[in-house]
């Protein structure tokens, strides 16, 4: 006999709201009738009701995992397996997504059906890791589930004190802004870090993303140790009649107000002909401009990648946003992308060697400083890392000494 549907007074407000809500997708699949997993779900909504009634969760740790891989399932027991037995178990495999997250349909059929027989039934496309994350699953399903998965081509992804699931944005593949081949980029540098993927041996997590303008689709800045994001270094490319039909069309106010008093930095002014005049020297590639007026601009024609470093959510010091540590690298040939993979080897192992435990690239450099830093990776210091757009937080020091003997000067003259 099936299990009755729990009464969830609490989780049905939050279907009661303008946007779509998470429980109506687990109560579709809690009466789902027929299916292995609708008493599951059943199950499981009980005690998220039970979590929301007394705001606390009841899911714990532990050891479960593939054979042959040290990271990829996240285990989870229920501490209230006795009232909600059907759901005593409900471990996620991290499934790694293909760059720029392409799929056919069949494979996504594929997918929901491993999942359908061995899990839960849900599936998220995607986890903040990046990961196709399968959730819901009982131990002795998790190998028979993963060798399925492992049959289609899909590999295991991060999770732990390693190397994690990369991303990227779709690139050239489908956005005409991209500025280097964000495919490609992530597998040449993540089919060389399998292994400590699959092996966590750092003393915490690192994260690498590649978007391929600064519209960062991967969500690379704010989450990414390693950003590696598309840019430019000559001037933006401007078609003016475009400029005007979209003048035209916006009426010169609206253009004034979406375009020109939206630029960051006024690097953008409106001539009285309505062609743009554009101070490409103040730019900072923020791509508003571009996104409005798609048609009229484009991203210049010397285009590369810029890295930042240190990007990541809360932790011990609060969230960071990455640093620009390469303001500028060419990315058209086989031995760019060489390049960037041994940078992202240096970058790797200087943690590993240096970083304390649970602690993220970007609290490492704000401890020792990012001259030590920079030295450890073999980058040379430049004027252009930032912190922020338009704010140098890093000073150089070549001829430190010669300048601290002329202000000692200066002092010991006017005491004088």
């Amino acid at each position: 006999m099936s299990k009755k549907m729990p009464e969830t007074p609490l989780l049905d407000q939050l279907e009661s709201g303008p946007w779509p809500s998470f429980v109506t997708g687990l109560k579709r699949l809690a009466t789902d009738e027929g299916k292995p997993y609708a008493d599951y779900m059943k199950s499981l909504l009980g005690q998220l009701e039970l979590s929301y009634e007394t705001r606390k969760g009841y899911w714990k740790g532990g050891t479960v995992g593939v054979f042959g891989y040290g990271a990829g399932v996240i285990p989870r027991f229920s501490e209230v397996a006795d009232k909600h037995p059907e759901s005593s178990e409900f471990h996620t495999l991290r499934i790694m997504p293909a760059p720029g997250f392409f799929y056919d349909t069949k494979t996504l059929r594929d997918l929901c059906d491993i999942w359908a027989e061995h899990g839960s039934g849900l599936i998220a496309l995607h986890g903040q890791s990046g990961d196709i994350m399968m959730q819901g699953c009982r131990t002795e399903q998790v190998q028979q589930a993963w060798d399925k998965i492992n049959a289609m081509g899909f590999d295991m992804g991060g999770a732990g004190a390693g190397v994690r699931t990369a991303a990227s944005c779709i690139g050239p593949a489908r956005c005409e802004q991209a500025c280097f081949d964000t495919l490609k980029a992530h597998r040449t540098v993540i089919n060389d870090f399998t292994d400590d993927i699959h092996r966590p041996s750092l003393p915490y997590k690192m994260k690498f993303k590649f978007s391929g303008c600064a519209n960062d689709c991967a969500n690379a800045t704010q989450r990414a140790d390693v950003a590696v994001i598309g840019t430019w270094r000559d001037d933006m490319q401007v078609n003016q009649d475009e400029v005007k039909a979209k003048v035209a069309q916006l009426g010169r106010k609206e253009f004034i107000n979406q375009v020109i008093r939206m630029c960051p930095s006024q690097a953008l002014a409106l001539n009285d002909d309505d062609s743009l005049d554009i101070d490409n020297k103040s730019c900072v590639r923020c791509m508003h401009c571009i996104n409005v007026c798609t048609k009229a601009l484009k991203p210049g024609k010397d285009r590369g990648i810029a890295i930042l470093v240190g990007g990541k959510r809360t932790l011990k010091i609060g969230d960071l946003m990455g640093s620009v540590l390469v303001p500028f690298m060419k990315m058209d040939s086989d031995e760019d992308y060489e390049r960037l993979l041994e940078l992202a080897h240096n970058m790797l192992d200087f943690f590993a060697e240096n970083a304390l435990e649970h602690e993220r690239t970007g609290e490492m450099i704000e401890r020792i400083g990012v001259v030590n830093y920079l030295e450890g990776i073999g980058l040379e210091l430049d004027v252009n890392m930032i912190a922020q757009p338009r704010t140098n937080s890093y000073v150089r020091t070549d001829g430190w000494d010669e300048e601290a003997r002329k202000w000692n000067d200066r002092k010991t003259n006017a005491a004088e």
